[in-house]
């Protein structure tokens, strides 16, 4: 038995940790997708008008605490500026975090929706 199989053996293959790292991923997205899959073609639609809304709704603070402190940066003294810009750099890391939060709580519903479209649009090219 070679080097590599052993190592196999013992810790697994790379494949195999993969799959064992998406397996509950695939597993919440098959919890929704028979929900998705009766939904009419506007529900769809209007099932993904609600993601993309969550979405924006959730960094909506943050994003118009940024919009007001760049408002103001003009009538700031050219040496406080870097306080406010700092400011702003983490208020727009906070929204990288929160996107990071929110896109693992909505991707089975997400990728649900996007395998229906692909399975609708199919059957419909090979009628």
């Amino acid at each position: 038995m070679g080097f590599n199989k052993i190592i196999s053996k013992i810790f697994g293959n790379k494949a195999q940790r993969d799959l064992n790292e998406i397996n509950p991923a695939v597993k919440r997205i098959k919890e929704v997708y028979p929900e998705i899959e009766k939904l009419s073609n506007n529900e769809l639609r209007n099932r993904t008008k609600d993601l993309e809304k969550q979405i924006r709704d959730f960094v909506s603070d943050e994003k118009s605490q940024i919009e007001q402190l760049k408002a103001g940066l003009e009538e700031i003294e050219l040496s406080e500026r870097e306080t406010i810009w700092n400011q702003i750099d983490k208020l727009e890391k906070d929204i990288t975090d929160k996107y990071g939060k929110i896109l693992d709580e909505i991707l089975p519903v997400a990728f649900s929706i996007m395998k229906d479209t692909a399975r609708r649009l199919d059957r419909k090219s090979t009628r």
